[in-house]
């Protein structure tokens, strides 16, 4: 029998049942260790976007457009990312996000080093192919998961962006530093190391994603590997025709909407009640550890009381979360407390959400599926983050966490229908 690392990515053959778990070991610590890297990557760079933007267009009004151009990136790029997946596997596909966020990374460093603030918003974009990397890559984990284990599977690459999250705002001070001599800003230095460690991840994932899992699932499943099922329109009928998959779709979407637009004000909340740097600061790491530490334990709770319970507690998480936030005031015990259930909230959310769509749709859509999931989630977070501005600007931010808990209402109201139904 040939060993896991010797079986092409196009394997003619199903897979024999006695390598499948040596190929799982295989594949995920290559993920595992990709997340890592890569959220090093985007932490790094993300975390003085806004002070580089504000240095380069000389205005704060212009300093949230960088954050919202890497999100776009993020959304645009999603579905042609998944396209190539769909026709070649997992593997082209995420070298090829990672390359994308390099590039985007080096012309932020050149836009900065010219002061040219469209050219910077360009290369946000193209940052933004990383975290669609990231994104994509717990569905690369789903791709060969037993059934019984395939919301484990996810939530362990999820996790594992928990330590690129927390290490990358740490070393953004010391990458800016590092760059000093090279005629480079201080605030575009992260965006140098973050190029290189794309690159890095590029190359582990080209070398050691071996063999596809995407292309694996399919030649263990002959009889759903048709080609004319993986185009995106096929994708989108497969979501309109499972009402499972319309669930699975509005709670990822909604779940990630609702986080960003209350998370993205919070730190203009705390400031206005008398909270400083180090206390903001506090408080979204806080949000950052509910959103990735516990998403091993969300998805040991799908795998075992099922994936319509999960999505039903991340709305009382998420409806929870805004209560608390909504009502904090000068509280910034109770603000903290509410972020922190935010990230819990999202964490469910995204679980039970990403595995009950991998499920939900045949095995030749998938790919197509999870590329339209994605660009539904980053652009609703996109408008529900250039919304909760005007909200706050116009109605204050106990009335944005209203919104944002009546966003909850029509995802919990599908849950109980298809728990109904499934009854």
């Amino acid at each position: 029998m040939p060993d896991a690392a010797d079986i092409p990515d196009a394997p003619k053959a199903a897979v024999a049942a006695a390598e499948l778990p040596a190929i799982r070991r295989r594949i995920n610590a290559v993920l595992i260790a990709s997340q890592v890297l890569g959220g090093l990557g985007v932490a790094t760079g993300i975390a003085l976007a806004s002070v580089l933007a504000q240095e380069v267009s000389g205005t704060e009004a212009l300093s949230g457009l960088a954050p919202t151009a890497t999100v776009a990136g993020t959304a645009l790029l999603s579905v042609p990312l998944a396209a190539l997946m769909t026709a070649r596997g997992r593997r082209p596909g995420l070298v090829l996000a990672y390359f994308i966020g390099a590039l985007g990374a080096g012309v932020v460093v050149v836009a900065a080093v010219i002061g040219n603030f469209p050219l910077l918003l360009i290369g946000m974009a193209g940052f933004g192919a990383a975290s669609s990397a990231n994104l994509q890559a717990r569905f690369a984990a789903a791709d060969l998961a037993e059934p019984e284990r395939r919301a484990r599977s996810i939530s362990t690459v999820v996790w594992a962006t928990t330590i690129g999250a927390v290490l990358g705002p740490n070393i953004a001070y010391p990458a800016g530093r590092s760059v000093s001599g090279l005629g480079v800003p201080a605030a575009a230095g992260p965006f140098l190391w973050a190029a290189g460690v794309f690159l890095v991840s590029a190359a582990l994932v080209h070398i050691l994603l071996r063999p596809d899992p995407l292309l694996t699932a399919r030649a263990m499943s002959p009889a759903d590997s048709s080609a004319a099922g993986r185009s995106l329109k096929a994708g989108l009928l497969a979501v309109q025709e499972s009402p499972m998959a319309r669930l699975a779709l509005v709670t990822v979407a909604v779940s990630h909407t609702a986080m960003v637009s209350i998370m993205s004000m919070t730190p203009v909340a705390l400031s206005h009640h008398g909270a400083g740097i180090e206390l903001i600061g506090l408080v979204i790491s806080g949000h950052i550890a509910g959103m990735y530490a516990f998403s091993p334990l969300m998805g040991r709770l799908t795998d075992r009381v099922g994936r319509l319970a999960v999505i039903g507690l991340a709305a009382g998480l998420l409806c929870m979360a805004a209560l608390l936030a909504g009502t904090a005031g000068a509280s910034h015990g109770r603000t903290a407390a509410g972020l922190f259930l935010l990230g819990l909230g999202w964490s469910a959310g995204l679980v039970s959400g990403s595995t009950l769509l991998t499920e939900s749709v045949p095995q030749p859509t998938r790919a197509a599926v999870q590329g339209l999931s994605d660009l539904t989630m980053n652009a609703a977070a996109g408008v529900g983050g250039a919304a909760a501005g005007l909200v706050v600007a116009q109605a204050g931010y106990g009335w944005l966490n209203v919104v944002g808990a009546l966003l909850l209402v029509p995802m919990a109201g599908l849950a109980v229908r298809r728990a109904l139904a499934a009854q």
